[in-house]
C-alpha cells in the first residue's frame, strides 16, 4: 500500500505485497513502514507490559500509532485497532 518495492516480511495478517481490488486510497491519509522487528517487540512488549495478548500487526498497529502521537503531541487522542490475539503465535519459535 505504501507504493514501495515489494518485499517478505513476517508480520502475519498484513497483505503480501499488492494492493487488493477493494482498497480505496483515498480513505488514508497516509501509509506507515513498519518492519518485522519493530512489529514483533512491540507484540512482546504489549504482553510483557500491558497484559494483552496479540500478534504482530497489532505490534505493528501501535508502532504507527505511538509515532502519531508523537508528532500531534500530548493533547491528542489516538486510536488503533488491536485486531487479533496472540493465540495461533504460540507454536513459532
Amino acid at each position: 500500500l505504501s507504493g514501495g518495492a515489494t518485499g517478505a516480511h513476517k508480520i502475519d495478517g498484513i497483505g503480501a505485497g499488492y494492493v487488493v481490488p477493494l482498497w480505496e486510497k483515498d480513505i488514508a491519509d497516509r501509509i506507515d513502514l513498519v518492519s518485522t522487528e519493530e512489529a514483533a517487540t512491540m507484540a512482546r512488549r504489549l504482553a510483557r507490559e500491558e497484559g494483552l495478548f496479540a500478534g504482530t500487526s497489532t505490534g505493528a498497529n501501535v508502532v504507527a500509532a505511538l509515532r502519531l502521537a508523537e508528532q500531534f503531541g500530548p493533547g491528542a487522542t489516538i486510536v488503533t485497532v488491536m485486531c487479533d490475539t496472540g493465540m495461533k503465535y504460540l507454536s513459532k519459535h
